[in-house]
C-alpha cells in the first residue's frame, strides 16, 4: 500500500473550498441562490459607488455651469452657443453678511456653499416662526449676490432665494435694476410643484408678468405680492403686484412669502437699503 503523505489525510485532500461547494449546489439549491445574490449585490455597491466618486467631479461641474445658466437666464442673457464662462464673467460675485447688508471679504465666494452653510451652527441662524413667512426654518449668516456689470456701472443685482410652496421647496433667483426696486426677471431651477399647476412658476409667459415690477414704494415699505386672481392694470398698487397661478393658491402664496422673506429685513433687506444709499450719493 502506498505511504500517505505525512501532514495529508485522504479525507483533507478531497475536501472542497467553500466556493466550490457553493457552485456545485444545483442551481435551484436556496443556498446557491442567496449567496450568489449576495456576491452580485456586493460587486454592484463597489461599481455604483467607485462611478459615483470618480463622477462627482463632473457632477459638480455640471451643476454650477447649471447656476451659471440660470443666473444669465434671470438676467436676460442668451447664453445659447456662447461659452457660459466667458459670459459669466460679466458679473461679479460677492458675499453679504445678511444682518448689516456689507460684503464680507474672507469668504470666498467660489467656494461658499449656503445650502450647507445654513445647517451649519457656526454659519446659520433659526428663523423664529413668526418671521418664517417662507417657511425654511434656518437660513445663512451670510448669501452671495451677483452684479451684473457694464463698464464701472452695476446694471443688475441678482438675488438667491428660497422659499416652501406647496410641496417642494423652491430654489431660484430674482434679478433687480440697479434702482435695487424694479424687477428684471425670475427664474426657477429647483421645484417640485404639481405640473400645469404650482409647476408653472416655470412658464415664461408667467415669469414675463414680472418683469417692470415694484418691490418697494418710496418710503421704503414693501409692498411686492403675488395675488389671488389678476392684477388689474392702472389701479393703485398695481405696480407691485404679479397675477398669481391659475388654481395653485398654495405655491402663489409661497412665492410671494418668499420674495417678501428673502427682500425684506431678515433677507437682503438691509443690503438693498445700502446698495440704494451707495448709489444715490454717487
Amino acid at each position: 500500500m502506498p505511504d500517505q503523505p505525512q501532514n495529508q489525510s485522504p479525507k483533507h485532500m478531497h475536501k472542497k473550498s467553500f466556493f466550490a461547494e457553493i457552485l456545485s449546489l444545483p442551481n435551484d439549491s436556496t443556498k446557491k441562490t442567496v449567496f450568489v445574490a449576495l456576491v452580485l449585490c456586493l460587486i454592484c455597491s463597489i461599481l455604483v459607488s467607485t462611478a459615483a466618486v470618480a463622477l462627482k467631479p463632473l457632477q459638480l461641474k455640471n451643476k454650477e455651469a447649471d447656476i451659471k445658466q440660470n443666473i444669465l437666464a434671470v438676467a436676460g442673457i442668451n447664453p445659447e452657443g456662447k461659452n457660459i464662462d466667458e459670459q459669466f464673467k460679466q458679473f461679479d460675485v460677492k458675499v453679504v453678511d445678511l444682518n448689516t447688508g456689507e460684503y464680507v471679504d474672507n469668504i470666498d465666494p467660489d467656494s461658499y456653499d449656503q445650502r450647507k452653510a445654513a445647517a451649519d451652527p457656526a454659519l446659520g441662524v433659526p428663523i423664529p416662526g413668526e418671521k418664517d413667512i417662507a417657511k425654511i426654518g434656518r437660513r445663512s449668516k451670510y448669501a452671495k449676490v451677483y452684479l451684473l456689470r457694464e463698464g464701472d456701472e452695476i446694471k443688475q443685482i441678482i438675488l438667491p432665494i428660497h422659499g416652501y410652496g406647496l410641496w417642494s421647496t423652491l430654489y431660484g433667483f430674482i434679478a433687480l435694476e440697479k434702482d435695487a426696486n424694479t424687477i428684471k426677471g425670475i427664474k426657477f431651477y429647483e421645484q417640485a410643484e404639481t405640473p400645469g399647476l404650482g409647476g408653472e412658476v416655470d412658464n415664461p409667459k408667467w415669469q414675463a408678468k414680472w418683469i417692470g415690477k415694484k418691490v418697494f414704494d418710496d418710503k421704503g415699505n414693501l409692498r411686492f405680492e403675488v395675488i389671488r386672481g389678476q392684477v388689474v392694470a392702472g389701479i393703485s398698487g398695481s405696480e407691485y403686484q404679479v397675477d398669481g397661478l391659475s388654481g395653485a393658491t398654495l405655491t402663489s402664496r409661497g412665492v410671494s412669502n418668499m420674495v417678501k422673506f428673502w427682500l425684506g429685513e431678515d433677507g437682503f433687506g438691509p443690503f438693498l437699503k445700502k446698495f440704494r444709499s451707495r448709489n444715490k450719493t454717487k
